[in-house]
């Protein structure tokens, strides 16, 4: 992917970032794409120059996708809110919702204590600005680290890099099980390196830039040694793939991203190329089953079209919808937030209403946060489309 130029003159003011910004039509509380983004950047001189409204602005990343300039818009409403906070203190609530990773690393060692702690302390979490309705991930009994260690995969001559990123490796390892059971189904070997660490994206929202960007050398590093092998690597998460991907390079100035990126890729992206290269194990067998899907933002800015959906076409028998609804209101950790949660639930209502009117009980959709915020607005059962691959690939053989 392109870096974007981060030059707010670019903007020619058309306003189509503010039509197509869910939180403007969400809430009057933001001021909108265009001001908050481009036009104040142009007078923003110091770090005192900051418009308040700035912190509702989710970095979905629909304003980017619908500029005709092609102007980061929400990059540079994040760069403008690490520069507030670069000699500001944060809140406790932002520190908490920044360091994912490190929290999960506390609570590795009893998971089941740290979720029984997480679910009666939501009053606590409440007076810190954590909603006490908003759908908090549980930790995983085993991380996917562990449970990839365990595994003992058919060695191939070609490997894949997998990277599993945060909420895979804590919250919901079983997706990156399934991706490795349908690339052994493909002959390939998958490695996992251990030094990987959070892609940043987290942070980066809260402000935490230097943090982010210092997890971003340590993984560039990484990356780059792995492409320059003529590795692939591959994500299941598409905020760790924006973020590895495009982010990095129109965040910091860190040489090398533009080289590897053009060798990372999504799953279902990488699964689809095997496709066109007439290299994907079709033996798919049939599952006559209904779902709906959803298209995350995180995805939809990548430009690459919805792989997971064609992918999911190849199934015999497989139904599956795209609800077509726009933004679900996560965001990441941004529904998490007790000041945000009824912007988020008011952002993802037209979504939760399309899968409720469609009387289909299980959503198929590539992000982690995605599924849990559809899980609870539409009261719906939700996986990744890995998952179904992985099924349709263990029915052929039944």
């Amino acid at each position: 992917m392109k870096k974007h130029h981060n030059n707010p003159d670019s903007c020619t003011a058309c306003t189509v970032c503010i039509a197509n910004c869910p939180v403007t039509a969400a809430t009057r509380k933001f001021r909108g794409p265009k001001m908050v983004g481009p036009t104040l950047e142009r007078m923003r001189l110091s770090q005192d120059d900051i418009e308040p409204s700035l912190e509702y602005c989710s970095n979905c990343k629909n304003c980017d996708m619908s500029c005709p300039s092609g102007v980061p818009i929400s990059t540079l409403n994040m760069l403008a809110r690490a520069k507030y906070f670069k000699n500001r203190k944060r809140s406790l609530r932002d520190w908490i919702l920044s360091h994912g990773e490190k929290m999960a690393k506390l609570s590795a060692a009893t998971p089941g204590m740290a979720n029984f702690g997480m679910k009666m302390s939501r009053g606590i979490l409440k007076k810190i600005g954590i909603s006490d309705k908003a759908p908090l991930p549980a930790y995983a009994s085993k991380s996917f680290s562990k449970l990839f260690k365990n595994l003992k995969q058919t060695s191939y001559p070609d490997k894949v890099v997998f990277y599993p990123g945060c909420f895979i490796n804590y919250n919901d390892p079983q997706v990156g099980m399934d991706f490795v059971a349908v690339m052994q189904a493909n002959k390939l070997e998958v490695i996992v390196e251990e030094d990987f660490v959070c892609c940043g994206s987290p942070l980066v929202v809260n402000g935490f830039l230097d943090e982010a960007e210092e997890n971003a050398k340590q993984n560039v590093q990484i990356l780059k040694k792995w492409t320059d092998k003529g590795y692939p690597i591959i994500t299941c998460c598409t905020s760790c793939g924006l973020m590895l991907k495009q982010e990095y390079q129109e965040l910091f100035h860190i040489e090398g991203v533009a080289e590897y990126a053009k060798h990372l890729y999504d799953a279902d992206e990488f699964l689809l190329d095997l496709h066109d290269q007439g290299r994907l194990n079709t033996n798919f067998g049939t599952l006559n089953e209904k779902y709906m899907y959803h298209a995350p933002c995180h995805l939809r800015a990548q430009g690459m079209g919805l792989p997971g959906v064609e992918l999911l076409a190849l199934i015999p028998g497989l139904d599956v919808q795209d609800a077509d609804a726009g933004c679900c209101g996560i965001s990441g950790n941004y529904g998490f937030k007790d000041d945000k949660y009824d912007i988020s639930m008011e952002i993802g209502s037209g979504l939760f209403k399309a899968i409720k009117d469609s009387g289909r009980d299980t959503v198929v959709s590539e992000c982690g946060t995605c599924r849990l915020q559809i899980g609870h607005g539409a009261n719906v059962k939700t996986l990744h489309p890995l998952t179904l691959v992985r099924k349709s690939y263990e029915a052929y053989h039944k």
